[in-house]
């Protein structure tokens, strides 16, 4: 990931070409899925996941992070929101990024890809059993932040 400099946003590179707009256009979105639950992508996945964060330090998010990537690590935080709010969300981000974007289709999309992510055999989406869930549906960044940060501050002044 880069941050653009034109827009503030983070965009993602791939092989040193920018990726972002093409993985968030219905033909990647609406497979990833489909490919996330072959099992020998997951355990690729799982490798370069690990090897990014073996010296720790790091902030990390996914579907299966907290329960089979690092399921050791100091801070768990499951986060959700409502698919109403997920769906809201996804597309002002791609209009934002003036991307054609549908609002019926962005829902579909999240709805489909929970319910075959939850339901997938290998490595399926799951509160991890000592993750903190933060339901965000409400909450402004700010606010994420500040929630954080107490989580964070608790845990050191308890070690």
């Amino acid at each position: 990931f880069v941050k653009n400099s034109i827009t503030g946003q983070n965009d993602t590179i791939l092989n040193g070409e920018n990726v972002e707009r093409e993985i968030r256009e219905a033909p990647v979105s609406g497979n990833v899925s489909a490919v996330s639950k072959i099992a020998e992508v997951r355990e690729k996945m799982v490798m370069l996941q690990r090897s990014i964060g073996k010296n720790g330090g790091i902030v990390m998010d996914g579907r299966d992070i907290g329960t089979v990537v690092f399921p050791h690590a100091d801070i768990k935080i499951f986060m959700t929101a409502s698919p109403e709010i997920r769906a809201r969300r996804r597309y002002l981000e791609l209009v934002e990024k003036n991307m054609e974007a549908d609002m019926k289709a962005v829902m579909k999309n999240i709805t489909d890809r929970d319910r075959i992510d939850e339901n997938r055999s290998v490595s399926p989406l799951r509160k991890a059993d000592d993750a903190i869930v933060l339901d965000n549906s409400n909450l402004t960044p700010g606010q994420q932040m500040e929630w954080f940060m107490k989580i964070y501050s608790d845990m050191i002044n308890e070690s």
